[in-house]
């Protein structure tokens, strides 16, 4: 750092507007779009000397930029207009009331809780069509039923329950969880908030903010609690599909291409994945257990869960496969709870998986260990956006001699 100290500058706090992997050199640091760093020194007008939380390394100028609290502002708003916009359109909503697990557990458990729900109050928040709202109205005869919709769609909405002969039951209403108003408390506060990888887009803040405004004492969430669940896996035709291909096309070498491949396919999760049957290589666990009665929105800044797999069988370990569940509590002393599973052995969602690769497969022998961390953090700029961070380390307990081998990398989640 000697070297760099006619260059040093008062530290300054900069966004990052482009991922930079920083692979090419041990200096570069790697960062994320939406990430933050501190500039330390302007080494020349391309490339500065940046620390990100106890990390220093090299960052390309030109991919960072000084970001003030209004400009942050007129982000959120511009994030939340697009968001908002997307579940204006019914390409959203046929996806969702197509999903019919997704779709008939909901209804389940309503049926379930009919007699319970009988005049009670209930809020849907975030109703899209107002299927959910539809059923309570149909099913349980509750008191009155506030469906909550923040995008356009909610004209439509009001056509719906007019068109079902609900109107005397539901009372919809466009907003978002931070400004609406409503007349009284409620029973039962109802939501489909989950996203790829569990958070992904956030509802679930607006969930919560909903029921520290809205729910009673003592009242019940719907989901009421959630899990993330991971498996170390192979990936050998996704493998071959977007890495493997470079090898021989056409009988042509084309591997200068894979180091291009790696960043395009692989610095991001794969959604909508559907992991093969023989693809797991230990048993899954659950890493995140949310309460939804108890979680706080500051805790989604960032959660950590830890991992530890027994590897059942030998293979290629080319990443995690990650998928979620859902927990619908009784409104009845000892009913049972249902639950929505998007993993591999229930019945596929639209959800399906969510996979990510490692940059190098591995192999791994029965009997080996892998442990680590998984960390999602919220993005400090685009609020909407997560990054998933994976810690492993691989015991292989060989005849021979125990090896060791560990690894981490960042997963950007956005549209």
């Amino acid at each position: 750092m000697e070297d760099r100290l006619e260059d040093l500058v008062p530290p300054e706090e900069y966004v990052v507007l482009w991922s930079f992997p920083g692979r090419c050199s041990e200096e570069q640091l790697s960062i994320s779009k939406g990430d933050r760093v501190i500039v330390h020194a302007k080494i020349t007008p391309e490339w500065w000397w940046a620390e990100q939380r106890g990390v220093f390394g090299y960052v390309p100028a030109s991919y960072l930029r000084q970001g003030t609290s209004e400009e942050e502002e007129e982000e959120d708003a511009w994030q939340d207009e697009e968001y908002y916009f997307t579940y204006g359109a019914l390409n959203l909503h046929l996806e969702m009331l197509s999903d019919k697990s997704r779709t008939e557990t909901y209804r389940r458990v309503i049926v379930n809780n009919s007699t319970s729900l009988h005049r009670k109050v209930v809020m849907d928040l975030g109703c899209g069509t107002g299927i959910m709202s539809l059923f309570c109205a149909q099913l349980a005869q509750p008191a009155v039923v506030y469906a909550v919709e923040a995008s356009s769609m909610v004209e439509h909405t009001k056509t719906l329950v007019k068109q079902n002969e609900c109107e005397e039951v539901i009372t919809v209403l466009q907003g978002r969880a931070e400004e609406i108003q409503l007349p009284e408390q409620v029973d039962v506060l109802v939501s489909e908030w989950m996203g790829n990888c569990l958070l992904f887009e956030f509802m679930v803040e607006s969930v919560l903010l909903a029921r520290d405004r809205w729910l009673r004492e003592g009242g019940t969430m719907w989901p009421s609690s959630a899990a993330l669940t991971l498996v170390p896996c192979q990936a050998h035709r996704y493998y071959a599909e977007k890495m493997a291909f470079w090898e021989k096309p056409y009988g042509l070498d084309f591997t200068p291409l894979q180091p291009l491949a790696l960043q395009e396919f692989f610095s991001k999760p794969k959604f909508s994945h559907l992991m093969e049957p023989g693809d797991r290589l230990a048993s899954p666990a659950d890493v995140l257990c949310l309460d939804m009665h108890t979680l706080q929105v500051a805790d989604l800044e960032e959660m950590q869960g830890e991992f530890q797999f027994q590897v059942e069988k030998s293979g290629v370990f080319h990443g995690f496969t990650a998928w979620f569940s859902v927990y619908f509590k009784s409104l009845e002393e000892g009913g049972a709870t249902v639950e929505l599973n998007t993993g591999p052995d229930s019945e596929p969602t639209h959800w399906k998986q969510t996979l990510f690769m490692l940059d190098e497969p591995i192999s791994v022998h029965a009997a080996s260990r892998i442990s680590g961390t998984i960390t999602l953090r919220r993005n400090p700029v685009w609020r909407r956006h997560l990054t998933v961070t994976l810690h492993w380390d691989i015991s292989c307990l060989a005849q021979e001699a125990a090896t060791c081998q560990a690894g981490t990398k960042s997963f950007p989640m956005w549209r």
